[in-house]
């Protein structure tokens, strides 16, 4: 341990690291290079220590959380700071004692592990450094997948390295006492009492609280967004970043075209260009419902040998898995996150359980996917044109659509992100949650700042993305999905036209909207398929009454946050105004054909 740790002159290092052996008090203490001999020890500890099993296929293993650690825990996450509007907070030295006593000799008898990692690509604008403390070998098996090895890093930096700090201990394993606090004015998060990945893999959304709020104060955007290529005309290669909260298609949408990133993406400008980076080389992806048919790129990655992680799935009595939705018959026994199972196994409240967790997850290196696109390592980044914002959202928006300006997007579109709920999401179904940039979990700023600070970034850059707003989700009057899963292969198309003026739009009272001649032409290149009239004016009508009445909600939400510029509600009444208008000439809806 001395002496690899000697090899990293940073006091600051030596002392949170001396702070922590006291506290936790392990039996040893590993200290990973990040080199091959240390990652393989901890993927054979892992077996050893029965926190994975290992799987059929070469590389594959599989791990249970308990029953009751199968998700984010947002009642036992708390960021210590002054209350915050949606953010819940907690007073830092009533958190930190707290912590600091249930950490106290929460390793006795394990080892602790170190490890040291990049957020971002190694010697770049976007790299933040990390150190995790674990006594999980899951948990730095998940890090060593997802996470760029920095120990080389921090050598060279010596006092120079300014880094993150994550603490997890698994202690009892009793989530009475689970608790996760990000202390953002030591750049330190605490979890304890819990092994699922979202609450104890530092870097992952822990990590994103911590980074949002170094975004704010250094003035770029640290978001919760894909980062993709998409294929234009003539070798063209555009790229966009996109936030959509949980069940909207994000991954989908990722996985369609050139895969940069699936999850978080980092935003800055360089050499007058607005470039981002995906800060992970992994992906934790959620694994229900993924099939051969409608994920056919993630299907053959989790079906094919590799160092795959499957989490809270089944494991059938041939040693491979099944998940929820998976292309196959469901198997009759097998063994999950609630020990031997069987078809009609029930809970203690008498529900039934299903095969797998619907949360499963799967942890891949995204070295892994085919459609993995070459610059995702470049250290500048990808020059980034649009961004685009998608929700659930079954009769109001329709399905694509692009702003009049950055402001125009960040008030109407992206700040005003709502999505309905999905029987996956704890609550009651078709419930519209309130997600400004599908990032509300994550903030560790008050909203006001943050949406002040975006609008603020496409001041000061010389030529902000565009912004656009995506809806695969829109119903019929009957309730009946009003569009194909293939049709965002076709908006996708018509983004990438727009960001260079090559398509001309419609203008509509809420944003540009494609022509229908477009349209057409493209869904014959793009999917073979005859588009129709009627389908054109069915999607793209302007459903005002809708509009006006998502205008009063948000409104509503932001005048009780308080603090917000006068530029949002200029904007958001500029918006109401418009429709308005049109409301007197056309009615409650508006077909597209109105505004040619």
């Amino acid at each position: 341990m001395y002496e690899r740790l000697s090899q990293i002159h940073n006091s600051k290092l030596y002392e949170f690291l001396a702070d922590i052996i006291e506290l936790c008090n392990p039996k040893s203490v590993f200290i990973s290079t990040g080199n091959h001999e240390d990652l393989e020890y901890i993927k054979k500890r892992a077996i050893e220590a029965g926190e994975e099993i290992p799987l059929k296929i070469q590389g594959h293993t599989a791990h249970f959380d308990s029953p009751a650690d199968q998700a984010r825990a947002r009642d036992d996450t708390f960021i210590l700071s002054d209350p915050m509007p949606f953010i819940n907070t907690k007073d830092r030295e009533i958190g930190i004692k707290e912590i600091v006593e249930l950490l106290r000799d929460s390793m006795k008898d394990r080892e602790m592990l170190v490890g040291f990692y990049s957020l971002g690509p190694k010697l770049s604008p976007f790299e933040i450094l990390a150190v995790q403390v674990t006594d999980s070998y899951y948990v730095m098996h998940n890090e060593n997948i997802m996470y760029r090895q920095a120990y080389d890093e921090f050598v060279r930096l010596g006092e120079n390295a300014n880094f993150l700090k994550f603490v997890h201990s698994i202690a009892q394993y009793n989530m009475k006492k689970r608790r996760i606090y990000i202390d953002l004015r030591d750049e330190t998060v605490y979890s304890i009492n819990t092994t699922y990945g979202g609450n104890s893999m530092g870097l992952k959304k822990l990590a994103l609280r911590l980074t949002i709020k170094r975004a704010m104060e250094e003035g770029w955007l640290s978001e919760h967004m894909f980062v993709i290529g998409v294929n234009g005309p003539n070798g063209r290669v555009t790229y966009f970043t996109g936030a959509y909260p949980s069940m909207s298609g994000k991954t989908s949408t990722a996985m369609l075209e050139r895969l940069v990133g699936d999850d978080i993406a980092y935003i800055r400008e360089i050499n007058d260009e607005v470039r981002a980076v995906n800060p992970e080389i992994g992906v934790f992806g959620i694994i229900e419902g993924i099939n051969s048919v409608d994920d056919p790129v993630i299907f053959k990655v989790l079906s094919s040998p590799g160092e795959i992680i499957f989490s809270n799935v089944l494991i059938k009595s041939n040693g491979t898995v099944y998940w929820n939705g998976k292309d196959e018959p469901i198997p009759e026994r097998g063994v999950n996150y609630t020990g031997e199972w069987w078809i009609g196994k029930k809970d203690e409240k008498g529900n039934e359980i299903p095969p797998s967790h619907p949360n499963a997850r799967f942890t891949a290196p995204l070295t892994l996917f085919p459609n993995l696109d070459k610059e995702y390592e470049d250290p500048l980044g990808v020059p980034v044109k649009g961004f685009i914002f998608g929700g659930r959202d079954s009769d109001t928006a329709v399905p694509v659509l692009e702003s009049f300006n950055w402001a125009h997007g960040v008030v109407t579109i992206a700040s005003s992100l709502e999505s309905e709920r999905t029987a996956a999401v704890i609550g009651k179904v078709g419930v519209r949650e309130f997600n400004p940039m599908a990032n509300l979990d994550f903030l560790s700023v008050p909203l006001n700042i943050y949406i002040e600070k975006y609008l603020e970034f496409g001041k000061k850059v010389k030529k902000p993305p565009r912004i656009f707003g995506v809806n695969y989700f829109l119903k019929d009057e009957k309730g009946h999905y009003l569009n194909s899963k293939e049709d965002k292969r076709v908006w996708l198309k018509w983004m990438e036209r727009r960001v260079y003026d090559e398509l001309k739009p419609i203008r509509t009272p809420v944003g540009y909207i494609p022509a229908y001649e477009d349209l057409a032409e493209l869904f014959k290149v793009v999917l073979n398929v005859e588009y129709k009239k009627e389908a054109y004016e069915k999607q793209f009508s302007i459903r005002i009454d809708k509009y006006l009445e998502k205008i009063s909600r948000i409104r509503g939400i932001y005048e009780k946050v308080g603090g917000m510029p006068k530029e949002f509600f200029d904007v958001l009444n500029d918006q109401e105004k418009r429709l308005l208008r049109d409301k007197e000439k056309y009615g409650s809806i508006s077909s597209p054909f109105n505004y040619y």
